[in-house]
């Protein structure tokens, strides 16, 4: 039973049949339209051809006998059923076009919109780090070569339509000798055959090296966007930065040439088999011609028809181009289909409360990044006392935006636990708990829409509190230079829009903290402040520490900084090294244990001693 159903499991499994499910879904109108659109791309050529022969054939008796004659009136009547037919085939070209825009531009949008909520939807971001799965992602949306998946139904359309002018044919040359009409059908299958393999082994090879491809294509953003114009002029770098495009490009696309190649030779190899059966074909109609076996009707339909079997036989840029479609269609079913695998979905049924009586806990916590032979955290455990702050320091890569992510359920652990209020943290519903905890991250997001929205995202489900989105800009004081913008509150945050502005890098780190805070306006009981002062200036870092207190007002915060000014405003500091807690204490007991802390705070302070130019510690910390 297997074995007879494979047939049809490769079948329903098909990419082409991907492209035409995924129209069908969209709409099935279009799906209609475009069958219509196959069909009158299919028949009206041979029509025509057919409806010429039968004038043609009927020129010599109604020239003898005069257009005024019945043979005449059918000559008319032929020429004018000529004439419709060649009008109909002359509009299913702009028909077939205008479909096809329609078509790409409803599927472009579904597609589009499917990939986002699969690529959005999985709590844990751990696909978002993994290149496999973004190689995948960047196959599916068709950017390595600029070929849509969009595109696919119209394309597979148009060589539908040509498939079926060449079995029409054949079958109308069948009609005059069968033998030559099955000739012609074998023929091209068996010719087109092995082209098609390599073209299949060229897009598959270009898949492979997807990831080197993603690399060139970062080249190429790297030079056409602005994000790094300013740094590839100033230190010339612009030769660098083409170079690393041409270096990757050409490795990606090495062993792609190499498989194009054998197109060449089969071609080749082939054309000398065609160009003698047509040949042959051509001098056996005219044979037959001249014996009088066939007439001037049918020489002027079967040589037509003999041409227009060469349409199937030549290999087009729609039969390269479908290729490169349907494996994107491949990678976009199969990208959707990993996704949304439940275990790619972190679980949890459990409706949090936050950690608002005995905060966090870190419980021999082991972690490690997929793909890493090194891991973050070996076993790390750590208390945040609910209503409290807590500060981490340590050396770059000790895991301190790992922790976070941690916390964050942006992953789970490997092993051990981490609660809140007593209760594992992946018992939890993961959106749930995720909004209960609101992150300042160091790189956070500057979103190019009004500065209203920018503080509001930090509360989607209540994005018309007005009143609160001010009142957590005044906390983080925001609100003041804010209201002084162009349209206040209502003014566009990019500057490279119509009617858009910037702010300095100080502001937006202060409106990235209101967005925070109106998180936890709206109910998140974890603060996370990575380096929350980077941006500022030393006004603005002194303003920050002077309303530390009121900021972090009954949230358990976790402040994470390089900066031991900042780090001396919490209640405990914790020093990372080594996957663990090598030590914790308030600012002035790590002091006293003269250990890593202390060694790391002193050397910092000599530096600030040094210079005349910069203002005491305690002249920046209250």
């Amino acid at each position: 039973m297997g074995r007879v159903l494979a047939p049809w499991r490769r079948l329903r499994n098909s990419s082409r049949l991907t492209a035409v499910r995924l129209v069908s879904q969209t709409s099935k109108s279009l799906a209609f339209a475009l069958t219509v659109d196959v069909l009158a791309m299919a028949l009206l050529p041979n029509l025509v051809l057919v409806a010429m022969g039968t004038m043609v054939g009927r020129v010599p008796r109604a020239v003898a006998d005069g257009l005024g004659s019945p043979a005449g009136h059918s000559l008319l009547v032929a020429f004018g059923v000529v004439g419709l037919l060649f009008v109909l085939s002359m509009l299913a070209g702009p028909f077939h076009t205008a479909l096809s825009s329609i078509v790409k531009v409803r599927l472009t949008h579904a597609m589009q919109s499917r990939l986002m909520r699969a690529v959005s939807d999985p709590p844990s971001i751990a696909h978002l780090e993994d290149p496999a799965v973004l190689n995948q992602v960047a196959i599916a949306r068709g950017s390595l070569m600029d070929f849509w998946p969009a595109d696919a139904p119209s394309v597979l359309a148009l060589l539908w339509s040509y498939r079926l002018i060449w079995i029409s044919a054949c079958v109308i040359l069948g009609v005059f000798r069968w033998w030559l009409g099955l000739v012609i059908l074998v023929l091209w299958p068996a010719l087109r055959s092995p082209l098609i393999k390599i073209i299949k082994d060229h897009v598959a090879a270009f898949g492979g090296n997807a990831d080197i491809m993603r690399r060139a294509f970062y080249f190429e953003g790297l030079a056409t966007k602005p994000d790094a114009a300013k740094e590839i002029r100033i230190f010339g770098l612009a030769d660098w930065v083409v170079g690393r495009f041409r270096t990757n490009w050409l490795a990606g696309m090495e062993n792609v040439w190499k498989i194009r190649a054998g197109i060449y030779r089969v071609v080749g190899k082939s054309a000398a088999l065609v160009l003698v059966i047509y040949v042959a074909a051509c001098g056996y109609i005219a044979w037959s011609a001249e014996r009088g076996q066939i007439g001037l009707r049918d020489v002027a339909v079967l040589l037509p028809m003999l041409a227009m079997t060469m349409i199937y036989g030549s290999i087009t840029f729609e039969d390269i181009s479908i290729e490169w479609m349907t494996a994107s269609l491949v990678a976009f079913e199969t990208t959707i289909e990993t996704l949304t695998r439940r275990e790619v979905h972190l679980v949890g049924e459990r409706e949090p409360s936050g950690a608002r009586t005995q905060g966090v806990r870190f419980d021999s916590v082991a972690f490690q990044y997929p793909g890493s032979e090194n891991h973050v955290f070996e076993n790390l455990t750590l208390e945040i006392p609910s209503g409290r702050s807590l500060a981490i320091v340590g050396a770059n890569g000790a895991g301190k935006t790992t922790l976070v992510k941690l916390l964050a359920r942006l992953h789970d652990p490997m092993r051990g636990t981490i609660t809140a209020d007593g209760h594992d943290i992946r018992s939890f519903v993961p959106e749930s708990w995720q909004r209960q905890v609101a992150v300042v991250f160091q790189d956070f997001t500057r979103y190019p829409v009004s500065a209203r929205d920018n503080v509001a995202f930090g509360a989607p489900q209540a994005l018309g509190d007005h009143d609160g989105v001010a009142a957590a800009a005044q906390r983080a004081g925001a609100r003041e230079f804010i209201e002084r913008l162009p349209n206040g509150w209502d003014t566009l945050l990019a500057r490279q829009y119509t009617d858009g502005t910037d702010l300095s890098g100080g502001q937006w780190q202060r409106v990235a903290l209101a967005r925070a805070l109106n998180a936890a306006r709206h109910g998140a009981s974890v603060l996370v402040l990575d380096e929350p002062t980077s941006w500022m200036d030393v006004r603005g870092e002194a303003e920050f520490f002077e309303r530390f207190l009121e900021i972090t007002e009954g949230l358990t915060t976790i402040i994470i900084s390089h900066r031991f000014s900042t780090v001396r405003l919490a209640d405990r500091i914790a020093v990372l090294e080594g996957g663990r807690v090598a030590e914790e204490g308030s600012h002035a007991e790590l002091l006293e244990r003269k250990g890593l802390y202390e060694r790391m705070f002193t050397l910092q302070a000599a530096r600030f001693a040094d210079d005349p130019e910069t203002p005491e510690l305690d002249e920046v910390v209250p």
